[in-house]
């Protein structure tokens, strides 16, 4: 079993860069969705991630050996490659149908999926704590959509498609991320990101339209660029977080994602009014956000000091 380090500023630093990572993610898709197709995006995010990655571990002469693998290697890596592929498309529907706030606050789902999968295949355990930290986060969910309850019952509501694609990309990260724990066991956690980023590459290279980024202007240019090195960036900050901080802390500060999505969207919206559209929150909604991150942290921190034997360990 992985033993943390114990440099915990340094844990919370770059636990703190990862949250900036994601909180800044949507914001920079969204405006990038009024010019370029999902496909083309993805294509783009995956290929810049999949090279930047590369490079990384092709200095440190850490390129992943695939040969002589046995089939059970290979399906959990269909598994990831399908599971994230599934997760970068639905979650850009959903930002197309949706708001960043909307996104950010749904897809905090995807890590209480995550240890629901653990409880399911791992056999680990939930803590009372962590159980009602799960419920915190639903009274949270049911705040935030306060004024849109009736909305997500639509059935012709491009809205409501828009958060059963959100519901979609975190089951899919789940998959992914329980596929990726078994994977550690053949891969490093960057290994195993750099050969499902470049099979993604190569999937979405056919339905991309690279002719799509000639049309972006400068500010456009930077968010594609961003977007295709914020994958790298973050989860390589989260990786080496995870090595020098506990799992639990680490996942709570991430919960903040939400938080730093509305925060940084209000002062885009006020710094370029033209560019950047505010988000309509009222004070429910606002605290639904707050209540979402309680949940989330208190799941998170909740986590028993030890849980029953399972297969595998390391980051999701």
């Amino acid at each position: 079993m992985h033993e943390s380090t114990g440099r915990w500023k340094l844990g919370l630093a770059l636990s703190l860069i990862t949250a900036l990572m994601w909180g800044l993610l949507p914001i920079a898709i969204k405006d990038l969705l009024d010019v370029m197709d999902p496909w083309t995006i993805t294509f783009y995010r995956f290929c810049g991630a999949a090279v930047l990655m590369g490079l990384i571990l092709w200095r440190r002469r850490q390129l992943p050996r695939l040969s002589a693998r046995h089939g059970r290697f290979w399906a959990l890596l269909a598994i990831a490659i399908v599971g994230l592929c599934g997760n970068y498309i639905l979650f850009l529907w959903g930002l197309e149908w949706t708001t960043p706030a909307t996104t950010q606050v749904v897809i905090q789902l995807a890590p209480m999926l995550l240890m629901f999968g653990g409880l399911w295949l791992f056999r680990e355990s939930f803590s009372p704590v962590q159980w009602a930290g799960f419920l915190v986060f639903l009274v949270g969910l049911g705040l935030f959509f306060n004024e849109r309850l009736l909305t997500l019952f639509q059935a012709d509501s491009t809205y409501s498609m828009g958060i059963l694609a959100i519901v979609g990309a975190a089951v899919t990260w789940a998959a992914f991320a329980l596929a990726q724990k078994q994977l550690l066991q053949h891969l490093n956690s960057m290994g195993i990101m750099f050969v499902v980023l470049a099979a993604g590459s190569v999937l979405f290279y056919g339905m991309a339209d690279l002719k799509q980024a000639g049309e972006l202007d400068a500010i456009g240019l930077g968010m594609l660029v961003f977007s295709s090195l914020n994958t790298a960036i973050a989860y390589g900050a989260f990786a080496e977080a995870l090595n020098h901080w506990a799992a639990s802390r680490v996942s709570a500060v991430l919960a903040l994602t939400p938080v730093i999505t509305v925060l940084c969207l209000e002062l885009l919206a006020h710094a370029f009014p033209e560019r950047f559209e505010q988000e309509p929150l009222n004070t429910l909604t606002l605290a639904g956000i707050v209540v979402v991150v309680a949940g989330s942290a208190l799941t998170a921190l909740g986590r028993q000091k030890r849980p029953r034997p399972h297969l595998g360990d390391g980051p999701a």
